[in-house]
């Protein structure tokens, strides 16, 4: 009768156990989808760059005076998370350089811009393609954006920080960066850099150019 008892005991505990191990199972799966549901409601949207209206902005200078012209995008996207810029990618499509503060007939011109897409300086057959990742995103009380984020230009990384603003309009996000200085030196751009060379007088160019983003974004 006492083997009997005990029989049937340990099968009430071994069944309650089980019981037991298969509600925190079910618990676990449960919260696995409600952090799930979370994480994807945070996320309100991804946005993908609109190639046709968007660009990059940039201007160089030296003794005698300044260039300026646009890069344009190869692709790029961004994500928004609770309403807020979460994080932006772009690749920059190297070999489109233009100069825009001569006529595009000019000869100096198409010399400018050779120049420019040569191992002199951005060496575009070797590296078709710089990116922007951002890393971090903060704002102010006045809604204006801090990003830090890697840039790589001729397969160099470096670290950069620039204030950004976004306007959201129904499915469009339109993103601004004011312009920020480089040093085309930290990517191994030396020519005609005074840190380089010697005896350059009035012949060398800055070291420090300045580019802006303008960047339109659709969603997805």
């Amino acid at each position: 009768m006492k083997k009997l008892l005990y029989t049937t005991l340990a099968i009430s505990l071994l069944f309650i156990a089980c019981k037991s191990e298969k509600k925190q199972e079910q618990v676990k799966e449960v919260t696995k989808e409600v952090k799930k549901a979370a994480t994807t409601n945070a996320v309100e949207a991804t946005h993908t760059v609109d190639i046709q209206n968007s660009k990059v902005l940039w201007t160089g200078f030296k003794p005698t005076g300044s260039h300026n012209g646009t890069i344009n995008l190869k692709n790029g996207k961004a994500s928004l998370k609770d309403g807020n810029l979460d994080n932006i990618s772009i690749e920059i499509d190297m070999p489109s350089i233009k100069n825009l503060d001569m006529p595009a007939d000019d000869p100096y011109n198409k010399k400018l811009v050779t120049h420019l897409i040569s191992p002199d300086f951005f060496d575009v057959a070797q590296f078709p393609v710089a990116s922007f990742n951002s890393t971090k995103i903060e704002s102010n009380k006045e809604g204006q954006l801090q990003l830090t984020g890697d840039i790589t230009i001729k397969g160099i990384t470096k670290s950069i920080s620039f204030p950004a603003t976004i306007i959201q309009e129904a499915n469009v996000i339109h993103f601004k960066a004011k312009a920020f200085k480089i040093d085309r030196t930290d990517f191994g751009i030396k020519y005609k850099s005074n840190k380089f060379f010697d005896n350059l007088k009035d012949k060398f160019i800055n070291d420090e150019f300045e580019i802006s983003f303008d960047i339109t974004l659709l969603k997805k």
